[in-house]
């Protein structure tokens, strides 16, 4: 099995692969009219009992996944299975909106509302959204700080900053005392941009983990999808005609034949190799399942070369929802 990592600045450890929650609060995607009717807290229950017995125990979710609602559903379940619980590492996220000018007092509010919704002590790992707050990273080390400090959060991180961003945080928060644990991305054989961008061998060097979100296209690496049957819904992370896609998907069929395995299970080993934590979604037992799947092997010299070669290099989407996927 893969080892844990340990979270810079905390005692918290995470295992190689998580389990991205947005789809679990969204009413456009968890029935409601929205594309996935079979999507339900039953089958949440399931995905989350399936994903904890294989060793995926890192839950990712945010404030604004659901307006909370992926909070609560984690809560519950946390509550009503106190032994899977007891396995359960939480992560979650503060959306820094520009008109949150008193960052400090905005994070620490919605901190403790986030630990009313899942019902836990303390935030494992808790995240900057995204870099849109109109303060800078001083006054963003300061409340992260101030949440540490007073027992809210566990370990501190961020989601979709660059490089640059990525080195002035860390350094606010070293100045205070605190380590930047995690940067969270938009990473997948069809954006693999934080790799050649530089960004995986700054948090490397800064000692800071990279969770890949969106790491199998939103489903379009699954095998499941091609030109002549695209995926439903509004899935346009770095969006790239299904006919290159399927070159792409391809060559992780070829591989996953090799290895025993499914496309997307390619994909995301593709990504735990490349030292990244994948945060795949899971929405009943089977795709629990077919996540775990990615663990437990590695890819050979070749295979990494082969994958490489048809990476592709996707682009940075500024989402008019303020990256409420990620």
């Amino acid at each position: 099995m893969d080892d844990e990592r340990t979270l810079a600045g905390s005692d918290v450890a995470i295992p190689t692969m998580g389990v991205g929650t947005w789809a679990w609060g969204d009413r456009s995607t968890w029935g409601m009219g929205g594309y996935d009717a079979a999507l339900t807290e039953a089958s949440i229950r399931d995905a989350y009992a399936a994903s904890i017995d294989a060793g995926v125990t890192l839950l990712d979710t945010a404030e604004v996944y659901g307006s909370g609602e992926s909070e609560r559903i984690i809560g519950r379940l946390l509550a009503d299975d106190p032994q899977r619980a007891a396995r359960t590492v939480v992560a979650s996220k503060f959306m820094p909106f520009p008109w949150r000018v008193s960052v400090t007092s905005a994070l620490l509010d919605s901190a403790r509302a986030s630990l009313d919704r899942l019902g836990v002590e303390a935030i494992d790992l808790y995240q900057i959204h995204g870099p849109i707050s109109l303060r800078g990273h001083d006054a963003i080390a300061d409340a992260l700080a101030a949440a540490h400090a007073d027992g809210l959060v566990r370990a501190v991180g961020v989601s979709n900053y660059s490089v640059g961003e990525t080195r002035k945080i860390d350094a606010a928060l070293r100045a205070r005392g605190l380590r930047l644990a995690s940067n969270q991305v938009e990473m997948s054989l069809l954006r693999r941009a934080p790799e050649t961008s530089g960004l995986l061998a700054t948090c490397a060097e800064l000692g800071v983990v990279v969770l890949a979100y969106s790491p199998i296209g939103q489903g379009r690496l699954t095998g499941k999808y091609s030109a002549d049957n695209p995926p439903p819904g509004r899935r346009d992370f770095s969006k790239h005609p299904m006919a290159i896609v399927d070159e792409v998907v391809a060559v992780t069929r070829r591989i996953g034949e090799a290895h025993d395995r499914t496309p997307a299970q390619v994909a995301l080993r593709w990504l735990i190799d490349k030292g990244t934590v994948p945060i795949p979604g899971a929405k009943n037992a089977t795709q629990a399942a077919q996540n775990a799947g990615a663990l437990g092997w590695s890819l050979g010299t070749d295979d990494l070369a082969a994958l490489d070669a048809v990476a592709l290099a996707g682009r940075r989407t500024i989402q008019s929802r303020f990256w409420q996927h990620g």
